[in-house]
């Protein structure tokens, strides 16, 4: 029996443009690595979710490892620059301060499972995850010292120091904040933190 080149099409996937696919392709992988973990994925699974085929996967990332790793570095990426972004937006370091906490608040609430990937994985402990972690921390935490630097008399290392706190501040009141079920409304909570570290910037001495 002949089958029908038109059923054929009609069955077929949709090509799309590679950059396209490949979002498609991170999209579904997030969805199932939040799910399940990232032991407890299979590329079967991934494969699915994206409606496509192994091979087709497989194209795009050769191992379930390199699709984990993809999708890291694509969410620290937009998570950096979403930070940085806050940082430059003003020269007032106390709304440099407001705003990058605010951020961070956003990027938990409109992206849950990016921050379950980012800061809840089963792999964490992995060597280059654990890698591209303390390279996003010591970015952010350096950004916030340097802030730290211009408007105090603290050295460069003391200000690095107090940039790792806040930043660790920063992550630790957000997750709370998402596993209460947002009970507190977003800008009330940023801004609770806010207020609590700017206030204990402020006290340092200013230049002269």
């Amino acid at each position: 029996m002949t089958l029908d080149p038109s059923a054929k099409e009609r069955t077929a996937p949709a090509r799309l443009p590679r950059d396209e696919r490949r979002a498609q392709l991170l999209a579904s992988a997030l969805e199932v690595f939040v799910n399940h973990g990232y032991h407890g994925a299979a590329m079967d699974e991934i494969a699915e979710t994206a409606k496509v085929s192994k091979p087709v996967l497989y194209q795009h990332f050769p191992s379930k490892r390199e699709l984990y790793l993809a999708l890291l570095d694509s969410h620290l990426e937009a998570l950096t620059k979403m930070l940085v972004g806050a940082l430059s937006s003003t020269t007032d370091n106390k709304l440099r301060v407001q705003a990058t906490m605010k951020a961070y608040f956003h990027f938990m609430a409109n992206d849950d499972q990016a921050h379950r990937l980012v800061f809840e994985s089963d792999l964490v402990n992995d060597v280059e995850v654990a890698a591209r972690l303390e390279k996003f921390n010591a970015h952010y935490a350096d950004a916030i010292g340097e802030v730290i630097a211009e408007d105090t008399k603290l050295a460069p290392v003391e200000a690095a120091l107090l940039g790792r706190a806040l930043a660790g501040m920063a992550q630790v009141s957000a997750r709370y904040w998402l596993e209460a079920n947002g009970d507190l409304d977003l800008d009330v909570a940023s801004d609770l933190v806010y207020r609590l570290a700017w206030r204990g910037i402020s006290r340092f001495p200013k230049e002269s």
